[in-house]
């Protein structure tokens, strides 16, 4: 149930802000919110992550469905996984979801946080963005600390004539 909530609030927060951004600013408007640090500039993004223009962006599309699908599948079967795995997956599938979507009706995703200082800015990115990043920074964290958690591995005599 948490990662149905995990999505749902991802997509809905991603969708409303992007709606809210494409009604209110024009492509390339910036507004300060905490000074030069932080911004609200509107970017249309037609690559993929950060900006990075691709020559076939259709592929990336597809490969973002068929990873989508996959998360989809391994939320199901593997119901059993731990609670932090699937919240983390629920961020990812959220945050790819919400870009896809943009992808498809727009051709491009809308962008609009801003942050740095002076000319030494991040790429400008988005809710789903952030969903994303957080959900992988909780994966990868959540699997070292489950590999660190496991008892050795007990070496054979074969395994070990072998080194």
């Amino acid at each position: 149930m948490i990662v149905f909530i995990f999505i749902s609030f991802v997509l809905i927060a991603d969708q409303l802000t992007k709606h809210l951004v494409r009604d209110t600013m024009v492509p390339g408007q910036s507004i300060p919110v905490l000074g030069d640090v932080v911004r609200l500039t509107y970017v249309e993004n037609p690559g993929i992550a950060f900006g990075i223009r691709v020559s076939h962006g259709w592929i990336f599309t597809v490969l973002s469905i068929l990873a989508s699908i996959g998360i989809i599948v391994y939320l199901i079967t593997q119901w059993k996984e731990s609670g932090w795995i699937k919240s983390s997956l629920a961020l990812i599938l959220g945050g790819a979801v919400g870009n896809l979507i943009d992808r498809i009706a727009f051709s491009r995703v809308a962008d609009f946080v801003d942050i740095g200082i002076g000319t030494l800015r991040w790429p400008v990115f988005n809710v789903a963005d952030s969903a994303v990043v957080i959900g992988m920074f909780m994966l990868f964290i959540t699997m070292y600390m489950q590999e660190k958690k496991r008892p050795p591995k007990k070496v054979t005599e074969e395994e070990s004539a072998c080194i």
